[in-house]
């Protein structure tokens, strides 16, 4: 006897009945979601839209650590017992943030065996994700990183479809994701978009044949689902 298909749990809809501790706030694009040195009190999830996080150091150089989109966590130190941000987080574009409290998310993940789970499965996986950039960064030429980069953020690999599009990003951003210069990220979104891997006016739309480049001659990167 077959088993019926069990729904997938929606993250989205259930924090909707969550009813204290909650807040849903829009952000306008590079509009300040919390700062380095803030209180850690609180857990956001990514309803719509794109942030980076970024951390500055005592010199003022900032280096760009991870882009984040619609269906991610953030800010989830403050359950380990972080007491201020060790990272700014800023809208890359307009974005619909929900904000739970730590009491609120604390109480959520234990009395709801549901969202604990789920809430697991993403941290493992992007301590997975984390790993395979480490990968990534020492085995790979920065092409190869920065297609990578740009399926990722396109959320190839992920449940469901691809966005494709994932607005507008500064070429110096993804040279401090890929670790490399801004030149020659322009060199490398030139050839894509001039092979119809990329569009590149205004908004960046991603295709899913910009896979050949992350898929040639076995590479050791992966676009891992989560």
């Amino acid at each position: 006897m077959t088993k019926p298909k069990t729904r997938p749990f929606d993250t989205k809809v259930f924090l909707n009945t969550v009813d204290s501790g909650k807040t849903v706030t829009t952000y306008s694009k590079n509009q300040k979601i919390f700062s380095q040195g803030d209180p850690a009190d609180s857990v956001f999830y990514i309803q719509k839209g794109t942030v980076k996080v970024f951390v500055v150091s005592t010199q003022g150089k900032e280096a760009v650590v991870a882009i984040q989109g619609s269906g991610d966590f953030f800010g989830e130190g403050c359950l380990t017992g972080q007491e201020l941000r060790l990272a700014t987080v800023s809208a890359i574009t307009d974005c619909v943030i929900t904000r739970l409290d730590k009491a609120s998310i604390t109480r959520v993940l234990r009395d709801e065996p549901e969202f604990s789970a789920m809430f697991m499965s993403f941290l493992l996986a992007r301590n997975a994700r984390v790993e395979e950039d480490l990968v990534d960064q020492h085995f790979n030429s920065s092409e190869k990183r920065l297609a990578r980069l740009l399926l990722l953020m396109a959320n190839f690999g992920k449940e469901g479809e691809p966005q494709r599009v994932i607005g507008k990003l500064s070429q110096e951003t993804l040279a401090e994701m890929v670790g490399t210069t801004r030149s020659r990220v322009c060199t490398f979104m030139n050839k894509f978009r001039k092979l119809g891997f990329i569009e590149y006016n205004g908004e960046l739309e991603v295709h899913n044949s910009l896979l050949n480049v992350v898929s040639h001659e076995n590479p050791r990167i992966k676009i891992r689902k989560y």
